[in-house]
C-alpha cells in the first residue's frame, strides 16, 4: 500500500513522523531537513529549502506563505548561491519546528475544547459538579440546609 503524499519534498515514516528532504542542486546528495509530527511543518520546512536553493521559480507547497524580507533575502542567497547545505538544514528546520509547534498547539486546544463540549457538565444530586478545563468546581444546592460537618465549624445551631 503506497502512503498519501499529500505536499512535494515530504514522506511519512511507518510510525508515523512526517520527514522533509531535498537534493541538492547538480549533486547526488541530498539535505536533510528533518522529522515532524505534522506533514504541514514538513512541507514548510520543504518550501524553506527550495526557496533558499532555487529562488522565486521554486516550486513551493504554500506560496502563498512567504514573506516580504525573507523571501527578498532567500531569493538573494538562491541567485547568488551563498547558502551552504548546513545553513539551509538550519534554516528550514527552525522553520519547520516553529510550525510544528503551532500546529501541536491548535491541535491540543481542539482536543480540549471537544473533549470539554462533548462531556456531561453536571450530575443529579445535592452537590452538582462542573467540571471544567482546570478542574472541579461545586455549586451548593442553596434550597437545603447545609449540615454542621460541611461548614467546619463556621455555622452553628441556636
Amino acid at each position: 500500500m503506497e502512503r498519501e503524499r499529500p505536499y512535494k519534498g515530504i514522506r511519512m515514516r511507518k510510525w508515523g513522523k512526517w520527514v522533509a528532504e531535498i537534493r541538492e542542486p547538480n549533486k547526488r546528495s541530498r539535505i536533510w531537513l528533518g522529522s515532524y509530527s505534522t506533514p504541514v511543518a514538513a512541507a514548510r520546512a520543504y518550501d524553506t529549502a527550495v526557496y533558499y536553493l532555487r529562488g522565486p521559480s521554486a516550486r513551493l507547497n504554500f506560496p502563498d506563505l512567504l514573506k516580504g524580507d525573507s523571501a527578498a533575502a532567500a531569493s538573494a542567497a538562491a541567485l547568488t548561491g551563498d547558502m551552504s547545505a548546513a545553513l539551509i538544514r538550519k534554516k528550514a528546520t527552525e522553520v519547520g519546528a516553529q510550525v510544528d509547534a503551532i500546529e501541536a498547539a491548535l491541535h491540543s486546544s481542539h482536543e480540549q475544547q471537544s473533549r470539554h463540549h462533548n462531556h456531561q457538565c453536571h450530575e443529579p444530586g445535592d452537590m452538582e459538579e462542573f467540571k471544567g478545563c482546570g478542574g472541579f468546581l461545586k455549586r451548593v444546592d442553596l434550597n437545603k440546609v447545609p449540615d454542621p460537618e460541611d461548614l467546619d465549624g463556621e455555622w452553628e445551631r441556636n
